[in-house]
């Protein structure tokens, strides 16, 4: 009798520790690394390949969404308050930052990278669509120069050596790997854009100036620096007359902006329309698809040897 009951005893315990070990599993494991934030897909993708697993790194901007015109909600503000370090872009291009306190570091990628600043035609344009999104004098798309993706590159990984100093190695590894990825980068369109015949481009919003400065071509844009600014008849005429006089081929606009002037423009002149991406954000399906920065730049130089007729 006595057996039994010890044998009773143990089996209870037994079931006792099974049903704790199955409510654990049950249970949602709690993320316990850091969470780095980040303002626009560029820095993101640097982020994201240095620190690999080592951080939670989070896109602030939900895909899909234009960078110029965002609003974070009260709701994801307070998320970007739960991150232990900030990538944003600066150079004016994420007016909400202003004003809002960020309880753990914040770093302003734009001060450590070599700006352009808006020329005259740049400045008049962005004057006329007075009350749009205001770019402080400079233009914001400074990621799409390799120089200025090499050295946020460096910046982002001396703070998350700073975050997280076990990952040293790892980090230093990663961000080698990431600038011999950008050195390529920066050959073929070196070698794709060295000999072309066209050298203008037709955009809806200016976000081609670095690359338009390295690699000398001009740029015809509708908004300037405002993809969210409707383009003025002036505007419309001025870049008409431009695709007549230059015989531009390709008219350019990007995913967030609505394509319905493009689309008459490219029709009256009896030339093509594409999408450029300006990496500042990109859509759910290219988030979806793993699209990277290295797989968009290449697309996007693709297209630009197309329209600039490059041999």
């Amino acid at each position: 009798m006595k057996n039994i009951k010890i044998i009773a005893l143990i089996l209870i315990l037994l079931m006792a520790s099974l049903f704790l070990v199955i409510e654990n599993e049950k249970k949602p494991q709690t993320n316990t690394k850091p969470i780095v934030g980040v303002t626009t897909f560029a820095l993101y993708d640097i982020a994201k390949h240095i620190a690999g697993d080592t951080l939670d790194v989070v896109n602030i901007l939900p895909f899909g969404v234009d960078p110029h015109s965002f609003e974070p909600t009260p709701k994801l503000m307070g998320n970007i308050e739960k991150s232990a370090l900030v990538f944003y872009s600066g150079a004016g291009l994420e007016p909400w930052v202003h004003g809002f306190a960020f309880k753990q570091k914040a770093v302003n990628i734009s001060r450590y990278v070599k700006l352009r600043e808006l020329a005259d035609t740049d400045e008049n344009e962005e004057e006329e669509h007075a009350g749009h999104h205001h770019h402080e004098g400079v233009d914001p798309h400074y990621w799409l120069d390799f120089d200025n993706m090499k050295k946020a590159a460096k910046v982002i990984t001396k703070e998350l050596i700073a975050l997280q100093p076990q990952y040293k190695e790892f980090y230093i590894k990663n961000r080698d790997s990431y600038i011999k990825m950008l050195d390529g980068l920066e050959q073929e369109y070196k070698q794709r854009l060295a000999n072309c015949r066209q050298k203008s481009v037709v955009v809806t919003h200016n976000a081609l100036g670095y690359v338009a400065d390295r690699y000398g071509f001009g740029v015809e844009s509708l908004t300037g620096l405002s993809p969210e600014a409707q383009p003025s008849a002036k505007a419309m005429k001025r870049v008409f007359q431009d695709i007549r006089k230059k015989g531009i081929q390709t008219i350019f606009y990007e995913n967030f902006v609505n394509d319905k002037v493009t689309k008459t423009i490219a029709k009256d002149a009896n030339i093509t329309v594409d999408v450029f991406q300006p990496l500042g954000n990109i859509t759910a399906d290219e988030a979806k698809a793993g699209m990277t920065y290295r797989t968009i730049m290449q697309k996007n130089l693709k297209k630009l040897s197309k329209a600039l007729m490059c041999r």
